[in-house]
């Protein structure tokens, strides 16, 4: 007792350790790598309805509810909405497990698309419980906890199909226990005491200096010190409790929301440009891989190995994200011209999977694409963040995020959807890849005018330095 004591009062360690394990619970779904063929196999028949009217309902749910879903995050302090989270990932695979037919897999779909818009609950929390030394600790033990239980899922999946030959539905069924563990680990999690945006204390200033002088006094009352700290405590937390619903509190969150968004994009634009472009893209080639999989080699006919691709790809992915904190580049130079060099290997690796027949090319193919991706988005989220606040690269986070599902969202209306194009599934990967081929294009002619205006500047420098009196000049300074 004494230990988990200490523990739960060391500011960090606590939440932390227990959002790294219901993160790992949550992602750590057995079933998610089979999906594609759990849906259009004997257990749910309704293979014609798949990629052109189910899954893009979830697209649609996502963005739906992903803005107001951010706003009420922060509004609600971030504990209720993980939880919200927990309960409809358990309600997602209890749908999956036990509720037939097109119906049910429909409202599955916005099911699902809840738990992923409440996905920006999961680092916004911890920011706000943890002091702002610890942040870099957290996040990557976070990270890390995710890319584990996705992993895990993913292999342990993959072994029980392949080895001992378990129906895709007892995958759901383990699955649904595994989130049930999540739901339950979220309570565990302590409630904030404060948000980044409905900041209860700024939404009352006014009463609050009314008030001053009372407080001073009861301060430098010594034999009341300790009542006045306690009637300072409850005066806050009644403000948390109701100066959040005032108007006060919600003008004060809109202008902390717009000066942030005015300093969020001040500057990096092309980073968070590239971030919301190529994240498009990647959901969508994410959302609809395994049709391409089945398309190859059917999976009533062949055996699966989605979940061995999927734990690959993502340990590969984990292992490119990591070299970048090895990398010695100047990002501010080269970054822009390494996105669009990058993007062209996303681009033919997309190409590759829509023009290949061979189902181990297409996961090679799949494979490679999800590693430059995981490589290109962590330097674009450093190069982000590492001149904002939190609340400006929460915000950032969300944003990009928006338009990224916006964008989703258009080519999933124009190509996907069965009331537009309708495309067959290797025609919207060849889209696909030429998508990543104009991202290539827009970057690599961005990077190189940044590069060249980079060496032109080294060149006046050094043209100046060579003048007369500026070696003395350059002496000075160094």
């Amino acid at each position: 007792m004494g230990y988990w004591a200490k523990l739960k009062s060391s500011g960090w360690a606590y939440p932390t350790i227990v959002l790294s394990i219901y993160g790992f619970l949550a992602n750590c779904r057995v079933a998610e790598p089979f999906l594609t063929p759990y849906l259009i196999g004997p257990n749910k028949n309704i293979s014609e309805e798949v990629t052109n009217y189910l899954f893009p309902v979830w697209t649609y749910s996502y963005l739906a509810f992903l803005f107001p879903v951010f706003l009420l995050t922060d509004f609600l302090k971030y504990k209720p909405v993980i939880m919200v989270q927990g309960l409809f990932l358990v309600s997602n695979y209890l749908l999956l497990s036990f509720a037939p037919g097109l119906p049910a897999m429909t409202f599955l779909q916005v099911n699902f698309g809840i738990v992923t818009s409440t996905e920006v609950a999961y680092f916004s929390y911890i920011y706000s419980v943890i002091p702002l030394e610890s942040y870099q600790k957290a996040t990557s033990y976070l990270r890390s906890a995710m890319l584990t239980g996705y992993t895990f899922g993913a292999s342990l999946g993959q072994m029980l199909v392949s080895l001992g030959g378990v129906d895709y539905f007892y995958l759901n069924a383990i699955t649904l226990g595994i989130v049930c563990a999540a739901f339950l680990v979220s309570f565990w999690l302590p409630m904030p005491k404060r948000t980044m945006f409905f900041k209860p204390e700024e939404a009352v200033g006014s009463r609050s200096q009314k008030k001053g002088s009372l407080r001073n006094d009861r301060q430098r009352d010594s034999e009341a010190d300790k009542d006045g700290e306690s009637l300072e405590d409850e005066e806050t937390e009644h403000a948390g409790g109701a100066g959040c619903c005032s108007r006060e509190s919600v003008i004060t969150a809109g202008l902390l929301l717009w000066k942030s968004f005015k300093e969020s994009y001040s500057s990096r634009l092309y980073w968070s440009l590239w971030w919301a472009l190529a994240t498009a893209g990647y959901m969508q080639i994410f959302n609809y891989i395994q049709l391409k999989w089945d398309h190859i080699e059917p999976s009533a006919t062949s055996s699966v190995y989605n979940g061995a691709v999927e734990a690959v790809s993502s340990v590969v992915g984990a292992a490119a994200a990591f070299s970048v904190s090895f990398i010695r580049v100047t990002w501010a130079t080269w970054g822009e011209l390494t996105l669009g060099l990058f993007s062209a290997v996303c681009s033919g690796a997309v190409y590759l999977m829509a023009f290949t027949s061979s189902i181990w090319a297409c996961y090679a193919a799949y494979v490679l694409f999800k590693s430059c991706y995981m490589f290109l988005i962590t330097i674009t989220i450093f190069q982000i963040a590492s001149n904002l606040s939190m609340e400006c690269y929460a915000l950032t986070f969300g944003i990009n995020t928006f338009v990224a599902l916006l964008l989703q969202t258009i080519v999933t209306v124009i190509v996907v959807d069965e009331t537009a194009l309708g495309l067959d599934i290797v025609t919207q990967f060849i889209i696909y890849g030429s998508y990543y081929a104009a991202i290539s294009a827009l970057f690599l002619i961005r990077g190189i005018y940044t590069a060249c205006v980079h060496r032109r500047s080294v060149d006046q420098t050094e043209t100046r330095g060579k003048q007369p009196g500026g070696e003395m000049i350059s002496s000075e300074r160094f």
